[in-house]
């Protein structure tokens, strides 16, 4: 996408507001006529030659620790009374690059929180460089597609601090329209919903609810990631069929469920490593490097082992991963989540950023996080994985062993899923299914 920079700068004598949006899908395109809200303006930027050289260190750190933040946004949400034995998917890759955007911008107390929550020891320009490495776009193919980007929606007239348009730029390729929000918030929320909505090829909608962007709001960041891929090895659909999947309510309803037997990178374990018996597969995409890796705890033990399941742990588990003959059984899925992250940000220590903010490396304006929003959907098949997301923030003034038959992995029960990229270990999507037939 080109880059672009804002206008002339003015300082505004009224309220500001910011609003930040992770929609995770395709580019996002400028303008959108059938919103009804007036075009925003696009803008050209000043973008640097070329992107400057990212330790490979600090990338590996950062996928570790993008792994990390995941695990806790996951654990804080299925603390809550409402999701504890819910299916659920969030975007770990969405909401850490979000948060990577806003970083840069933040001051004092409200960047040691933010840098802490992401598990980060780099200064946040580095930070935001390294995480802007992780995001580079992998070749489409006719297997694979995985396409991301990021732009900045500008209040017209808005003095945004050329020294954060930069990192933004560098670091993501960041571009930058300008809309009204202060004459036609509602229009402008359209406008940004609707280039969401292509982004995602149409699978999230209406990402910003109705007052959520106000006459305050004055920016509005938005990262996009979309992701369709066919399994390296396709499931038959001759033999998808209905089996029992055993819920956590102890009832056992006949759901579609995929299966066949092959070579795949497996392992299991009783106890050692998360002190609860559990099975773990990969299933490698076509053409890119992308996996998803699937967690089956031991029957019963799915509350206990999710609840205790921790970075390191994770990485061990990963690790053990190794080809075997597997007679594989895994239910079809398509559900969505559509969460309001703010509770849960506040439980990994982000307080400031809502309370007494300080975002002075954005722009003068006094500004302060309102509100944090994630929609996710994942469709698993025969064929593959489409998946999507879309996560906003509001912020507002104020080696393999020889076996004689394949080990059998039958997730007929919940589990936990990953989707990752094996070559940097960043993981996109995160999840559990507890009911695979739940909407």
């Amino acid at each position: 996408m080109t880059n672009r920079s804002t206008a002339p700068r003015r300082t505004l004598r009224r309220p500001a507001a910011l609003l930040l949006a992770a929609a995770l899908a395709a580019p996002l395109l400028a303008g959108c006529g059938s919103t009804g809200a007036a075009a925003p303006v696009e803008l050209r930027a000043s973008a640097p030659a070329s992107r400057p050289a990212v330790d490979p260190a600090q990338v590996a750190a950062t996928a570790a620790a993008t792994d990390a933040f995941g695990l806790d946004l996951l654990h804080a949400l299925t603390a809550q009374p409402d999701a504890a034995g819910s299916n659920l998917v969030v975007s770990p890759s969405g909401l850490a690059t979000l948060l990577a955007m806003l970083l840069p911008g933040a001051r004092g107390t409200t960047a040691g929180e933010l840098a802490k929550a992401l598990h980060t020891g780099l200064d946040p320009r580095q930070y935001a460089y390294a995480t802007g490495a992780l995001n580079r776009p992998v070749p489409a193919t006719g297997k694979l597609t995985l396409r991301r980007s990021n732009d900045l929606w500008t209040q017209q007239g808005l003095a945004v601090e050329p020294d954060y348009l930069a990192t933004l730029a560098a670091a993501f390729d960041t571009g930058v329209h300008q809309a009204d929000f202060a004459k036609d918030p509602d229009g402008a929320r359209r406008t940004v919903n609707a280039a969401v909505e292509k982004a995602t090829d149409g699978r999230i909608k209406d990402l910003f609810g109705r007052d959520a962007i106000t006459s305050n709001t004055r920016l509005v960041l938005t990262d996009a990631l979309y992701l369709k891929a066919e399994w390296a090895s396709a499931f038959k659909p001759s033999h998808t069929a209905d089996r029992p999947f055993h819920k956590l309510d102890g009832s056992t309803p006949a759901v579609p469920t995929m299966g066949q037997t092959g070579e795949f990178k497996y392992a299991d374990g009783s106890g050692g490593i998360v002190g609860e018996p559990w099975q773990a597969v990969e299933l490698p995409y076509a053409d890119g490097g992308l996996a998803m890796d699937l967690i089956l705890p031991g029957q019963g033990g799915f509350t206990a082992f999710a609840k205790g399941l921790d970075q390191p742990q994770l990485d061990r588990i990963l690790g053990a991963l190794a080809e075997r003959p597997v007679d594989l059984r895994l239910p079809r899925f398509h559900f969505g989540t559509s969460k309001e992250l703010t509770p849960a940000l506040r439980s990994l220590g982000v307080e400031a950023a809502f309370d007494r903010a300080d975002f002075g490396g954005i722009a003068k304006d006094p500004l302060a996080v309102g509100t944090v929003v994630q929609k996710v959907t994942i469709e698993v098949g025969e064929q593959g994985t489409v998946a999507a997301a879309g996560s906003g923030a509001g912020i507002d003034v104020a080696a393999a062993p020889n076996v004689e038959r394949p080990v059998e992995m039958h997730l007929d029960r919940p589990f936990l899923f990953l989707i990752r990229d094996t070559r940097s270990g960043a993981p996109l999507f995160l999840g559990q299914v507890t009911d695979p037939q739940a909407p």
